[in-house]
């Protein structure tokens, strides 16, 4: 394994995949669709990318509170990120993935977040507060 990222944890779990990564806040209710796991928010930087099975990063989630159950639609439809890593985490994306066991961290070390770039493989190790550059 390569470098290890401490963070906080928010829901445990682990899962790897390729990073994705969003500089723009995420509404699950309305800025994704339920089915396909598409970015459909006209003007989000993500627009028209499928999140489904990524490890999904960007800063903190945004709109209804509808979104943590819309989380938990995406994950019984197959279509969810692998992990969820926030700069920082708010309630309604936290409750959504703790809902549908999705790992999620925030708050990682240093300037760790920023670093993180599309396609990068990474390990979330959300029960062990720990992010694996692989």
């Amino acid at each position: 394994m390569g470098h290890s990222i401490k963070c906080r944890k928010i829901s445990p779990g682990t899962a790897s995949g390729d990073v994705l990564v969003s500089r723009d806040p995420i509404s699950f209710y309305g800025g994704i669709d339920p089915n396909t796991g598409v970015i459909v928010e006209k003007g989000h930087c993500l627009e028209g990318k499928c999140i489904a099975g990524k490890i999904l990063v960007f800063p903190h989630g945004k709109g209804s509170t509808v979104g943590s159950y819309t989380l938990y639609r995406m994950k019984k439809n197959g279509v969810a990120p692998a992990a969820i890593i926030n700069e920082e985490a708010e309630t309604i994306v936290a409750v959504g993935a703790i809902i549908s066991k999705i790992p999620m961290v925030d708050k990682l070390d240093g300037n760790a977040y920023s670093n993180l770039k599309d396609g990068m493989r990474v390990e979330v190790d959300a029960t062990n507060s720990v992010v694996n550059l692989l």
